[in-house]
């Protein structure tokens, strides 16, 4: 049976048992801080398994997962991935362990046609009902039904004794057996011997308890359903595969991993098979490589994949080649990875082209580590610089032990495997539910309905149902019944105003500073004004809501204007424009979006009349609830980090936009006023930034071009219209003054200066002749130019090394005779050590090496000649 069609068998069985199919969620877990990716299928149905949401009692889905808990058996294991698909059927306080075992055996046995003799099972030690449905029921025999321990068989693994409190229950397992001629073949083998036998297919969580303790449990009000069926896994059975790698939705992958490499089967090809399936599928749900959180995962994951390739003999990029055959395997299930094939693989190739850059810097840090290591003589590389190397620049241990080797050096690895255990155990952590996940917090059963879409600034009248006390003692937060104040949400920041009751002994007035959404409930951040209430107050405390309404029209002028851009962008950049985060602040905002080159002048300016246009056209701002499915069928663009409920609401510009939005808009794009562009730039990899203003902060940044015009004009003497062309001819004639004047410096320097520089600036470093100057009141260009007249007229075995200074940046070059090229001397190496010593960064060629750095003012020469003569006494 092929993948696609156990997927769908899956759910078409278990819909005819009363489940609603669900399809699968983003790889970015929706509203869950304490998850980086969704790593199980349960995670989608949290409220649910919270009890917060009740609408479902029945649910099955094929989840996607990303899991990077277990990257290094990745390859080794048959099994063992980064991305996976997991199918999962669930109940919320229906059936039980009875109809779960039963329907899963049932699936197996009668769907998948496997034999009943090839199943085993588990249970937890302590659990007889499972024990006895399996052996009475389904019939197993007592010797195919082992009983596990918590560590095995409890979920989470081992909390009755180690946590954390919450929502658990013991879980029962099955297993395909491979046959007696697989494994260690000893005849007391079982489902806990990890020869290779035995492989795990479906797991059965009953969650039914609650720990509130060490060992501690209480019964909880209802019992839930939680299955996982490793979708790889269970077509590698079905297929009669020994590993995952070689199943139908893989081998494709494998196979041209193997012709890029020209190479045989091997976990460096099984692990760039694996990583680059993870990689496109997070580029596809929006996670772009970058050094934060999930973009750093993915970051991770890319350079990997990248490195065994690199181990393997490819020195340039070829992931972005697999995309295509990731897509194509995957298209019947997720179509929507086929449309995108394009994007993902630019922006896979700018990343890989980003590394190989990020490995030639972490070459030049090692060497600086060399050098240091031999001046102090010492053979041995600290763990902290090794881990530095890996985590910082992506260098994998292997070329560092590599090239210590060569050096006669070596690390300590012991320690570098330490401080890479405590990652992996942050990364394990943030891919499971932190303690207290599923535990009711204060704000769980509160509600506070938003009514503040249309209003116009009068009193809403509103009741105090608690204050709170934050860390500061002067900030207090108030829950209301209901409220007009918008909230922090979707980048949009909150309105401000007043809250205040002028009757009684009660009286106080209350200024809003922003207001948080906790659930479903929002807390009025801010301080008292006058008056004051105590922490705990009588519910139904009547006042009176007044929200900034200056505020409000800057906000919504700042949204709307979002929408407008993200249409200007798609319509001049092509469709690929996607938001990837806003800030939506009071007539000005910022818009991320996906990208893979800088905007020009042309395409800003385009960009920017477009924007004005959709304002002068006067559009209405048209806002509808809808069906998220109709919403979508309507093709309204969403923000993939928001989660949307099964109504969402729409805001529609005429034919310009279309989006899921819940934000503060305006009624027509015309009170928008006007919109500038003040920057654009990038923000990571294949991701740009735009910052923009409108309404009254981009009259205000119009008026001041304007003043900047005439002040300009009347310097130039001209009017505003011929400024241009002024200073066309002002830079002209400019350029011409600085090409006379550096051509007579040239030659001054070469007839006179050059000859004093070499005789009496100069010293000796072993067997060489170190030149080294600072030149006053110059460029970078004058300063290549005067090193290469110093290197003409030098004799052998002679290094030049020139640097400038510019406010509190510092720039060298070097550059040395032909006979210590020939020998094998690195300007290029020399530049870098130097360059990494003063806490900048450098490169260049053999012949010619450069370094830069910020930071440092009035750095003397002498200093760069202690520091030089130092690296070089090294080299």
């Amino acid at each position: 049976m092929d993948t696609n069609k156990l997927r769908n068998e899956f759910l078409s069985f278990f819909e005819s048992k009363g489940h609603r199919i669900i399809r699968s969620d983003s790889l970015v877990p929706k509203e869950d801080p304490t998850l980086l990716f969704t790593s199980a299928g349960m995670n989608q149905f949290k409220d649910y398994f919270l009890g917060k949401k009740k609408d479902i009692k029945r649910a099955a889905s094929c989840q996607r997962c990303l899991r990077t808990g277990d990257l290094d058996r990745v390859g080794v294991t048959p099994y063992h991935h980064t991305f996976f698909e997991m199918l999962g059927n669930f109940s919320f306080g229906d059936y039980f362990k009875q109809d779960s075992i039963v329907w899963a055996w049932e699936f197996l046995t009668k769907r998948l046609n496997l034999k009943e003799k090839d199943l085993w099972v588990s249970v937890y030690q302590d659990d007889d009902e499972a024990y006895g449905i399996w052996q009475t029921q389904i019939q197993v025999v007592p010797e195919k039904i082992s009983r596990f321990g918590p560590q095995d068989n409890f979920w989470p693994a081992n909390a009755l004794l180690d946590g954390p409190n919450g929502p658990c229950g013991p879980c029962s397992e099955i297993f395909f057996d491979w046959g007696v001629d697989r494994g260690c073949q000893k005849p007391e083998c079982n489902p806990s011997c990890s020869c290779g036998r035995f492989v795990e297919i479906w797991n059965l969580v009953f969650t039914q308890f609650n720990r509130v303790g060490v060992n501690e449990t209480q019964p909880l009000p209802f019992n839930n359903i939680d299955t996982g069926m490793g979708l790889e896994r269970m077509s590698s059975v079905l297929q009669g595969k020994a590993s995952n790698f070689e199943i139908d939705i893989f081998q494709p992958i494998v196979d041209q991993v193997k012709a890029f490499m020209k190479t045989k089967d091997s976990r460096s090809v099984r692990a760039i098979a694996d990583h680059v399936r993870a990689v496109v599928f997070a580029i596809s749900d929006g996670v772009y490589p970058s050094n934060e959180d999930r973009g750093y995962v993915i970051r991770r994951i890319l350079r990997r994949a990248l490195w065994f390739g690199f181990s393997l003999g490819r020195k340039k990029p070829f992931l972005y080649d697999l995309v295509a055959a990731v897509s194509e395997t995957m298209k019947q299930a997720y179509p929507e990875v086929c449309r995108k094939s394009d994007i993902i693989s630019q922006v896979i190739r700018a990343e890989e082209e980003r590394f190989l850059n990020t490995l030639d810097k972490g070459k030049q840090v090692l060497s600086s580590y060399i050098a240091e290591a031999v001046q102090d003589k010492k053979d041995l590389i600290s763990a902290e610089e090794v881990f530095t190397l890996y985590d910082t620049y992506g260098f994998p241990y292997e070329l560092t032990e590599s090239i210590l080797k060569q050096k006669g050096l070596k690390s300590d690895f012991a320690g570098f495997e330490e401080l890479l255990e405590k990652q992996r155990k942050s990364s394990r952590q943030r891919s499971k539910f932190q303690e207290g996940v599923f535990t009711s917090d204060a704000f769980l059963n509160r509600r506070c309905e938003f009514i503040g879409y249309d209003i116009s600034g009068q009193e809403i009248s509103v009741k105090v149902k608690d204050v709170l006390s934050f860390g500061d003692e002067t900030k207090r937060g108030l829950v209301l019944d209901k409220t007009p104040f918008y909230f922090t949400s979707g980048g949009q920041l909150s309105d401000k105003g007043i809250i205040r009751n002028a009757v009684g002994e009660n009286s106080f007035i209350f200024q809003v500073e922003d207001v948080d959404k906790i659930g479903d409930c929002l807390v009025h951040k801010g301080v008292f004004i006058s008056g004051d209430l105590a922490d705990a107050v009588d519910t139904d405390l009547k006042a009176v809501a007044i929200v900034d309404m200056a505020r409000r029209r800057a906000l919504a002028r700042a949204h709307t204007s979002t929408h407008l851009l993200q249409a200007a962008l798609r319509k001049v950049l092509g469709a690929h424009v996607q938001q990837q985060g806003s800030l939506v602040d009071e007539d000005y905002f910022r818009f991320d979006f996906t990208h893979f080159k800088g905007l020009s002048q042309e395409e800003i300016i385009v960009v920017e009349k477009e924007v004005n246009s959709y304002i002068l056209d006067d559009f209405p701002v048209e806002k509808v609830i809808l069906s998220l499915a109709e919403a979508k069928k309507q093709g309204a663009l969403a923000f993939f980090e928001e989660k949307y409920e099964e109504q969402v609401r729409v805001v529609k510009i005429s034919s310009v936009s279309k989006e899921l939005c819940g934000g503060i808009h305006l009624a027509r794009t015309s009170q928008a006023g006007s919109f500038f562009i003040i920057s654009e730039s990038s923000i990571s990899s294949g991701i740009r930034r735009v910052e923009a203003v409108t309404g009254k902060k981009a009259y205000s940044l119009a008026a001041k071009k304007n003043e900047i015009l005439l002040s300009a004009g009347a310097m130039l003497k001209t009017a505003p219209e011929g400024i241009q062309k002024s200073l066309n001819a002002l830079v002209a004639k400019n350029k011409e003054y600085s090409k006379t004047l550096n051509n007579l410096r040239k030659k001054i320097f070469e007839n006179s200066e050059a000859r004093v520089l070499l005789n009496q600036k100069s010293c000796l470093v072993k067997d060489k002749k170190l030149v080294i100057f600072e030149l006053k009141d110059s460029d970078t260009e004058f300063l290549r130019q005067s090193l290469d007249i110093l290197r003409k007229k030098a004799k052998d075995k002679t290094i030049i090394l020139g640097f400038i200074q510019d406010a509190d940046k510092l720039t060298l070059n070097i550059s040395c005779t032909k006979d210590l090229l020939i020998a094998g001397f690195s300007c290029k190496i020399v530049a870098s050590a130097i360059s990494e010593r003063l806490g900048g960064s450098g490169g260049g060629r053999d012949d010619f090496g450069f370094a830069g750095a910020k930071g440092l003012k009035n750095i003397s020469e002498e200093k760069i000649k202690e520091l030089s003569i130092e690296i070089l006494g090294n080299y």
